[in-house]
């Protein structure tokens, strides 16, 4: 009988213990969460951003696209180094454009994914950071 107390109170204490042990473990995982996991406000999101002047130029199909881009970077460093590389940033428009006919840009699809290709193609680029978005401010094909 006095066996069988003694390990019951050696098993609530073992399970106090392992209690203890996962709400701290659960506080301290859920308070030390970093501030890089917050969203970024609107503020910081215009000033990671950069403009690419309207680029006019033709498809594979001989028809004509114009539109501008605003591409959100992960910082005010990439758009620091991607505005300095906006030349280049052109020619990959260009070239990627070059390959593709009306039909590819038709829709929302079409759009996401040449959105994707050169957000892809942007990102072997930079070395300062990376391209998170990219936003069409026009677009236009005839």
């Amino acid at each position: 009988m006095k066996n069988n107390k003694m390990l019951t109170m050696i098993i609530i204490v073992l399970v106090a213990i392992i209690l203890i042990g996962v709400i701290a473990f659960v506080l301290l995982t859920q308070f030390n969460k970093p501030a890089g996991s917050m969203e970024p406000t609107i503020d910081e999101i215009v000033e990671a951003s950069v403009e690419v002047p309207e680029i006019t130029t033709n498809l594979a199909d001989n028809k004509v696209v114009r539109f501008t881009l605003k591409i959100q970077t992960s910082s005010k460093e990439a758009a620091e180094e991607l505005t300095k590389r906006t030349f280049q940033v052109q020619n990959i428009v260009i070239q990627e454009l070059s390959e593709m006919e009306q039909k590819d840009l038709e829709g929302k699809q079409g759009k996401q994914g040449f959105q994707k290709s050169l957000k892809t193609r942007l990102n072997e680029l930079m070395q300062e950071g990376e391209v998170q978005e990219i936003y069409f401010t026009s677009f236009i094909t005839q």
